[in-house]
């Protein structure tokens, strides 16, 4: 499962104290839900200023009476990869235009606050929420940029495979609903809309984690500092050194391929397939193991952070002699697993080659690398590696990271070998 973060590139007052949305019947009509908090919700557009063009549209709704707002990082992420050519601005539900500033992100979380020199009649007030699982919620937001829509579903709790917390909301959210609220019908905002894979499944970001953000802007005062590539930069390093601290370390689960160990499901928000080729018409077999993180932090374009995966490829023969297995062994194993990207984010990928050994298992490693223009000491990685010493079975393996700082790719890729064998 890849998330696919909805919004269209085409154009406080808390209590202590979590509340309880009880999953019943209403006889409150959608409507009504609609009529009552549409004023809460705004759009948000970043603009390219040399063409004066949406360049991005999502949503987002006021949460305090001086006119802050909460987004997506995803919805305002041009503005401020690129500050010097974009701007954005809200759209009130009366179609006048404002401008914003942002305030403070949470790129990890992929939320946003902003301000504007609006001032609302009325704005959601967050606050901690306990929801039944079944609870009939309702989403707003701008799908398509086809005006203030609003969607009902179901909640069905959190997603059970993601390292950070993500609500299971079954409702149709499309493209330029980004940063929307999801609230129960009395107008209690339970989560921010924030990506859908189609059919109904769609994903919310917990109001807790825009509580939080809300809260730390909050403790800097009436001037807090801008938000900058930087601060993203810090958040993805923070993140990164907390959930790879441990990876490959302890009791670090196994499967058997053939003659041959390989890690497996280094962490519970990792989810593993495998398969197998058997052709009569083909002199070879080929059995695939493949672990993947399910969520991943988007940044801007094409580059995300948080991404690993690890692939094994076993392949065997019982009818290609030794020469003729060799060269199909090393044809897969020079394969190019290294992603494409956009020069203007990442540099080009630099590779090294070299022989290591893990006990008695020799192995051909080659380590490639690319490192992120913007965001400072941050890179990609890829692993790949060969198991030598046989003429009729071989193991191909790959360790791929994104958005790591250097020591770590360092201290995975020595892990990580050090568990095949």
């Amino acid at each position: 499962m890849r998330l696919t973060y909805i919004f269209n590139l085409s154009a406080v007052a808390l209590t202590i104290a979590a509340r309880s949305v009880v999953a019943q019947e209403s006889n409150v009509a959608t409507s009504d839900v609609f009529r009552h908090y549409a004023d809460h919700v705004v759009k948000i557009q970043v603009v390219e200023t040399g063409s004066a063009a949406k360049a991005t549209i999502g949503s987002g709704f006021f949460v305090t009476a001086d006119g802050e707002i909460v987004t997506n990082y995803h919805v305002v992420s041009k503005l401020i990869n690129t500050p010097d050519r974009y701007r954005a601005e809200m759209i009130d539900v009366g179609g006048a235009a404002h401008s914003v500033r942002i305030l403070g992100v949470d790129v990890v979380d992929d939320l946003a606050l902003l301000a504007t020199e609006t001032r609302p009649h009325s704005f959601f007030s967050l606050a901690p929420v306990k929801v039944a699982q079944g609870a009939r919620l309702y989403s707003l937001g701008h799908p398509e940029d086809l005006g203030l829509s609003i969607v009902e579903g179901t909640y069905n709790g959190y997603l059970p495979h993601a390292r950070q917390p993500r609500l299971h909301f079954t409702g149709a959210l499309n493209p330029g609903m980004s940063g929307g609220p999801t609230i129960a019908e009395d107008g209690r905002v339970v989560g921010i809309n924030v990506a859908t894979e189609g059919e109904e499944i769609s994903f919310l970001v917990p109001v807790e984690r825009a509580i939080a953000l809300e809260q730390r802007v909050s403790s800097l005062g009436t001037q807090p500092a801008a938000t900058t590539l930087a601060q993203v930069g810090q958040q993805l390093r923070d993140y990164q050194d907390a959930y790879l601290r441990d990876m490959f370390t302890g009791n670090v689960k196994t499967v058997a391929l053939g003659p041959f160990h390989v890690p497996t499901e280094p962490a519970p928000y990792f989810r593993c397939w495998a398969d197998a080729s058997r052709r009569k018409e083909v002199p070879y077999e080929s059995v695939t193991h493949r672990c993947s993180t399910d969520d991943y932090v988007f940044i801007t374009g094409d580059q995300s952070s948080g991404v690993i995966t690890l692939d094994h490829e076993l392949i065997s023969t019982k009818t290609l002699n030794a020469t003729r297995f060799y060269s199909l062994y090393t044809g897969i194993f020079r394969r190019d697993n290294t992603p494409s990207g956009e020069e203007e984010q990442v540099t080009s990928w630099r590779c090294t080659t070299q022989n290591v050994r893990n006990g008695d298992t020799p192995m051909r490693a080659v380590l490639c690398l690319r490192r992120y223009r913007k965001l400072g000491a941050l890179y990609d990685a890829v692993l790949k590696v060969a198991v030598l010493g046989h003429t009729d079975v071989g193991l191909v393996s790959t360790l791929s990271l994104s958005g790591v700082t250097f020591e770590n790719v360092q201290r995975l890729s020595q892990r990580y070998l050090e568990h095949i064998s």
